[in-house]
């Protein structure tokens, strides 16, 4: 059925069949984002459902090995994706260090994801010199290097999952608060903020009660996004050493372990714990990106 659309009653009426609107750049774009969105969500879903099932699969030991099992290939009889120099089943020890890496993954962009609301929301909508303040403590972060930051403070407080934890989630604090700040200098210039400011309500109360509500949808999407990087981030400093400690299986520790056998031909003991980083960082990425478009669409709609 053609839609009619006029100008006024004079002119020329126009038709928009349903087939042009299907190739309009909007309905293109809606696509594109849900196509996104299945994509990394049966990507992420590959690696999150097996990793959360972990201790109650019939799996082997990640921590025990036996020994005449070393360097198995996978396939072999009784492990799946083979087995470490020590004879440890290695589907087991992925699917249990997945869950070291997601949890601190987890608990890492809960932290930044608050403290970056807090700060970016307080700087956003009192200005003057607190807004200065966060600004300065935004670029002096930003500015030094990421790693050898995570490395040194690491060293000094010892490599254990708290403080892993609290240096990722330090690490990543400024982009929810650098967006926060953005998205409050716009709303608190909209009626609903004057409205709540004559009618005598407390600051603290207006950016709780009324301001986070209308931006957190879009936050929320970007500290999401934050758990690619922070899996990556644990990655790296198991993998240097400075992660959760042997025996503990962690996804760096195990491609650590298996890096100097890798070229003579054991390619499993580094390639499948890495394929699985390299799903789960893909998925995570496509379905936030996917939500972002949603989330974009939604407020360009309201507005």
């Amino acid at each position: 059925m053609a839609i009619h659309a006029t100008t006024d009653q004079t002119a020329t009426p126009t038709a928009v069949t349903p087939r042009q609107l299907r190739r309009s750049a909007a309905q293109r774009k809606a696509r594109h984002s849900t196509i996104k969105i299945w994509l990394g969500a049966i990507c992420a879903s590959v690696i999150v459902i097996p990793v959360a099932l972990a201790r109650v699969l019939p799996l082997p030991d990640p921590v025990r090995g036996v020994l005449r099992e070393s360097s198995l290939p996978p396939l072999s009889e009784g492990h799946l994706l083979g087995t470490d120099p020590n004879g440890r089943d290695l589907l087991s020890r992925i699917l249990h260090g997945g869950q070291t890496s997601l949890v601190i993954g987890l608990l890492a962009i809960v932290i930044s994801g608050l403290v970056g609301i807090i700060l970016g929301a307080v700087a956003g909508y009192y200005g003057s010199w607190v807004d200065t303040l966060v600004s300065r403590a935004l670029e002096a972060q930003m500015s030094l290097p990421l790693l050898l930051m995570l490395l040194l403070v690491v060293a000094l407080f010892g490599p254990s999952v708290p403080v892993i934890t609290v240096v990722i989630a330090l690490a990543q604090w400024p982009e929810p608060a650098r967006l926060t700040r953005a998205l409050v200098l716009v709303e608190r210039e909209k009626p609903y903020v004057a409205a709540a400011q004559v009618l005598g309500l407390r600051r603290p109360t207006v950016i709780g009660r009324h301001i986070i509500p209308n931006i957190l949808p879009q936050v929320l999407v970007v500290v999401f996004l934050l758990l690619a990087q922070a899996v990556l981030l644990e990655s790296a400093l198991s993998f240097l050493g400075a992660g959760v400690q042997r025996p503990y299986p962690t996804w760096g520790g195990i491609i650590s372990d298996g890096r100097e056998l890798f070229v003579t031909g054991k390619w499993w003991l580094v390639t499948l714990p890495g394929v699985a980083i390299a799903l789960l960082v893909i998925g995570v990425n496509l379905l936030g990106d996917g939500l972002r478009d949603r989330t974009r669409r939604a407020k360009a709609g309201d507005a």
